[in-house]
């Protein structure tokens, strides 16, 4: 009997940012060595405008997948965000299922991943201060490199994969 191996994604990196450039998606990519948490890259993003971001892979009690993109300095209370959301309880999903739907690993995780989750199986909630933001900064695909997008490429890019995020404004939650 043989085990199934999971499907490898439909975007990697440079397919990501062939597929952008081919569809007018205006971005610019900094290499520079991996960071898997938001603290540990803190260095690195000094010297690239924009906002950076934080990304939390989710599931919730019923089953749904939920991505949560926030400025790095966001504060998201995972015990706020369900009632906000319209979700049950979080917890943070496994590595197999985030590769499965957003072609990812953990440390890697981005909105740029929703590219990969062509069932839309996953809720994409945006932080109001990243919708905001002039420049946004996520992963691509892998946490070697960072990908700097004006707000507009952004939301062409969301537009483009035919998806359209909830926005939540995480700052109001805490205050």
């Amino acid at each position: 009997m043989t085990e199934d191996k999971p499907t490898e994604p439909a975007f990697d990196r440079d397919r990501l940012l062939d597929w952008m450039a081919a569809n007018g998606v205006a971005q610019t990519t900094h290499d520079h060595p991996a960071v898997f948490r938001v603290e540990e890259g803190l260095e690195l993003k000094a010297a690239m405008p924009g906002a950076h971001t934080k990304n939390l892979f989710l599931k919730d009690k019923k089953g749904r997948l939920w991505l949560i993109s926030a400025r790095q300095d966001t504060v998201v209370d995972l015990k706020r965000a369900p009632k906000t959301i319209g979700s049950d309880r979080l917890s943070f999903g496994n590595e197999g299922l985030l590769y499965e739907t957003l072609g990812v690993r953990g440390g890697s995780v981005t909105a740029l991943g929703l590219i990969n989750d062509r069932d839309q199986r996953v809720t994409f909630i945006l932080d109001k201060a990243l919708w905001d933001a002039d420049i946004v900064n996520f992963h691509p695909l892998t946490n070697t490199a960072t990908t700097a997008l004006a707000q507009t490429d952004f939301r062409q890019f969301l537009s483009l994969i035919g998806r359209k995020p909830i926005v939540v404004d995480f700052g109001q939650l805490t205050a």
